[in-house]
């Protein structure tokens, strides 16, 4: 079973899986208080965070599954009841009281396996960003509503207050038309693999230090392209590498996107365009500013995006030096016609700017419902009531698709017109190549 390959186990599972999923709907488990056996894909890292509200609020954790035994150690003993896999197919294949699954694997294996998941019937929560490119999040998103399963990404900042209050403010019209929004994320991954690696621009390792006894790397690349195994990529140093990772942008871009999207009801970008240094088609660059122009939405006016990545954004002159903008890591500044907005990488601590506006700000009456639990606990709340999750993939998918569209604008360095209906760019091939990744056989959705 070991031996098994993904082929093999989509057409031995999914056949009669698919029609189980599609009868399951959005119904509960069994009733609201009734518990749900949730297993863990990827437990070394964000898993583990993942996991513990889920144990802490009574949660059934029945399998655990990761490549890698050694990393994932504290997570196995911290649920020592749990049945323990390094194949999530043979998990899967195998165990047959699962109804959810958390999946927090590196960026390139979210796609294949959160399909997999959900094709053998289950609820699944999967880590930001969703998946490594724009076709894969579109394809989850129709999947997802297509087999009515329960789904959430993990952007924890959507379900807490902060986040909520700016979408409030905004959509109150508190600081009038916003017209612009600076959004950005100080840091940087570098060097390139945490330090465990530095290599010039285009290079990869060339020495091959034998494999971690125990560990499947093979299994690890899964759809990426075949390469030799090195520490530099694991673990938890693949996401400045573009063939495992989305870069800062998948990463903070996903939680500082979420606010600004659902404040402005952003869809599909008209035009994108970026200015980035060192990066090239093996790393993510040390820094970029990524712009995006979006058409009138309703009653909101044409809106630009400005992303700064590994850098800050230029201070507006009318601000004292005193003004603190977002946080030490990053956030947002919205800027209205009426004045500005600024809040954290999260969309916490949401302020008006000048701050000399908050002593007397009586703030909107509330409009959108507080989640009062866990991002995590959220969803398990609506698989127990056969309700939606508050970030799933139908809001999730196309946040995704911008932030990674984004990347793409990066590695081509141009200005692009993206038509959304139809994934692809109108003026520049070469930037549509890489909006659907080319998957090793036998990993395609």
């Amino acid at each position: 079973m070991n031996s098994m390959t993904r082929r093999q186990f989509i057409s031995k599972s999914t056949t009669a899986t698919v029609a189980a999923s599609a009868l399951l709907g959005r119904s509960p488990i069994a009733s609201a208080n009734s518990k749900v056996n949730i297993a863990a894909i990827g437990i070394g890292g964000m898993g583990n965070s993942n996991l513990r509200p889920l144990g802490e609020h009574g949660q059934n954790i029945v399998a655990l599954c990761d490549l890698d035994h050694n990393y994932a150690a504290r997570t196995f003993n911290a649920f020592p009841k749990a049945k323990r896999y390094k194949d999530y197919r043979v998990m899967l294949e195998k165990q047959k009281d699962i109804d959810a699954v958390v999946i927090a694997t590196p960026d390139h294996t979210h796609a294949v396996i959160t399909m997999d998941c959900m094709k053998a019937g289950k609820h699944v929560y999967t880590q930001k960003p969703l998946t490594h490119d724009v076709f894969e999040a579109r394809k989850l998103a129709q999947a997802a509503d297509k087999m009515g399963l329960v789904t959430q990404m993990g952007i924890q900042g959507h379900s807490a207050d902060g986040g909520r209050q700016v979408v409030e403010w905004i959509q109150s019209g508190v600081i009038g038309d916003v017209t612009e929004v600076d959004a950005w994320c100080s840091l940087s991954y570098y060097p390139w693999g945490h330090a465990s690696w530095s290599s010039p621009l285009g290079a990869r390792p060339t020495d091959t230090p034998p494999i971690p006894e125990g560990f499947d790397w093979d299994l690890w690349l899964g759809p990426a392209p075949f390469r030799p195994y090195h520490p530099t990529y694991h673990p938890r140093t693949w996401r400045s590498w573009i063939d495992f990772g989305c870069g800062m942008m998948g990463d903070r871009g996903a939680h500082t996107f979420d606010p600004i999207c659902w404040a402005l009801n952003l869809g599909h970008p008209d035009t994108l365009e970026a200015s980035s240094m060192g990066g090239d088609d093996e790393i993510h660059p040390l820094s970029s500013v990524v712009r995006y122009s979006y058409p009138k939405r309703g009653n909101m006016p044409p809106v630009t995006i400005n992303w700064y990545e590994g850098l800050t954004p230029p201070r507006p002159a009318e601000l004292d030096d005193n003004e603190v903008l977002g946080n030490v890591e990053g956030g947002s500044l919205f800027k209205g016609s009426k004045g500005y907005i600024t809040c954290g990488v999260y969309g916490e601590n949401p302020r008006l700017l000048p701050e000399s506006r908050m002593k007397d700000f009586k703030a909107p009456a509330p409009t959108l419902p507080r989640i009062n639990m866990p991002h995590e606990m959220d969803w398990v709340t609506a698989i127990q009531n056969g309700t939606k999750a508050n970030a799933d993939f139908s809001y999730s998918g196309p946040l995704t698709e911008t932030v990674l569209l984004g990347n793409i604008a990066k590695r081509v360095n141009s200005r692009l017109h993206w038509d959304g209906e139809a994934m692809k760019f109108t003026n520049n091939d070469e930037a549509t190549q890489h909006v659907k990744t080319v998957h090793r056989e036998g990993w395609s959705l």
